[in-house]
């Protein structure tokens, strides 16, 4: 006799069951303010780690490829922010370590300090730019200055 599992509905978990205990009108208030606190959160920290200067947006060639190595290609066009601060690491869920999260993307984040040493280590040997900026403000800087450089061209 097979088993039936009872799971329940995501819609179930943040809307109704939170409806039932404050009210209607509180929880859809809360649901809003989370998704859009949770999205503001999200967009920001990928614009810093993607589109911030230095870091590339190569091109496919005829044939729809990236002719350049997966590694190369994950550092090229990822860079890390504030990772010397141990609250950004833990609110972010180590996310401020982009580059390492492409890299290493099973490994848990509460590595990608250990890790982040050993791929600057290595992309200096082998010449390979690693982006890095050292605080929140900083990146943030960088990502205005190359969305103006963008509308500029």
């Amino acid at each position: 006799m097979k088993q039936e599992r009872h799971v329940i509905d995501r819609n179930t978990v943040y809307i109704v069951i939170p409806a039932l205990m404050v009210g209607w009108l509180a929880a859809l208030t809360g649901f809003v303010i989370a998704a859009v606190v949770c999205g503001i959160t999200t967009s920001v920290v990928f614009q810093l780690a993607h589109v911030v200067e230095g870091t590339s947006f190569p091109l496919e060639d005829e044939t729809g490829n990236i002719n350049q190595e997966w590694a190369i290609h994950q550092i090229n066009t990822t860079a890390n922010f504030a990772t010397k601060s141990r609250v950004y690491f833990w609110l972010l869920g180590g996310l401020n370590f982009q580059v390492e999260h492409h890299l290493f993307p099973r490994i848990s984040h509460i590595h990608y300090p250990q890790i982040s040493r050993f791929v600057k280590e290595t992309c200096q040997k082998y010449g390979v730019i690693y982006h890095e900026h050292s605080t929140l403000l900083q990146a943030l800087i960088s990502h205005l200055v190359h969305l103006r450089r963008l509308g500029m061209r």
